[in-house]
């Protein structure tokens, strides 16, 4: 794993000769050694279709290619970092989340009306995330920002996990979201939680939360 976590809102990034990491531009606090900072207009490891792809989808978080040989210290925003290991499998994740990644990770683009149908896109307009999410597959790691840390929450097929969609991170698996609803008459009379929707996920896989619903 190149990343290293220095506390819970830094990492340090090893780089090395003839591999690379992909960062949000502004993200890099100090590095030591020989190691390039370049605008990438490709779209990570996804190449000139999934640039505009994202870019289509209003996804596009500018990033930076990292190169060279030493070492990178990372963070943004006084924000919480999460280091999220892949082995093969898709995360799902906001592009405005992503600290770092893994310059061997595919980077993509998913409707999300495609996964939960109309009640997949209505997700997107009640998190205020839009319809589209990016996708990162393969094997390597991922460093994702949230708001209060973040917990990862297993999720089975026996059982699905219920979440607030404003405290949702992401998440990776063989996983189904859908929207529901959970009005009652406290709702009705203005007397409510104020949780009236919720993400369902089922399963196989994992969802991580963040411990607030403030968006970053």
């Amino acid at each position: 794993m190149p990343f290293r976590e220095v506390n819970s809102k830094m990492i340090e990034a090893t780089v090395l000769p003839g591999q690379r990491l992909f960062s949000q531009r502004g993200a890099m606090l100090a590095y030591k050694g020989e190691v390039s900072f370049t605008p990438n207009i490709q779209g990570g490891q996804g190449g000139i279709m999934s640039m505009i792809g994202r870019r289509v989808a209003n996804e596009a978080t500018p990033l930076m290619t990292v190169e060279g040989s030493g070492t990178v210290l990372f963070g943004h925003g006084g924000h919480h970092i999460q280091v999220i290991s892949l082995t093969g499998d898709t995360l799902y994740v906001e592009a405005d989340r992503l600290l770092a990644f893994d310059g061997t990770l595919q980077q993509g683009t998913m409707f999300l009306g495609s996964q939960g149908g109309v009640m997949g896109m209505v997700r997107g307009q009640v998190t205020g995330q839009g319809l589209f999410t990016t996708t990162l597959k393969g094997q390597g790691a991922v460093a994702v920002m949230a708001h209060g840390g973040v917990i990862e929450v297993p999720i089975t097929p026996q059982r699905p996990v219920h979440v607030d969609p404003q405290a949702y991170v992401a998440h990776h698996g063989d996983v189904r979201n859908k929207l529901s609803t959970a009005l009652g008459w406290r709702d009705m009379v203005g007397r409510g939680s104020g949780e009236a929707f919720q993400l369902e996920l089922s399963g196989s896989g994992a969802v991580y939360v963040q411990a607030s619903e403030e968006k970053l």
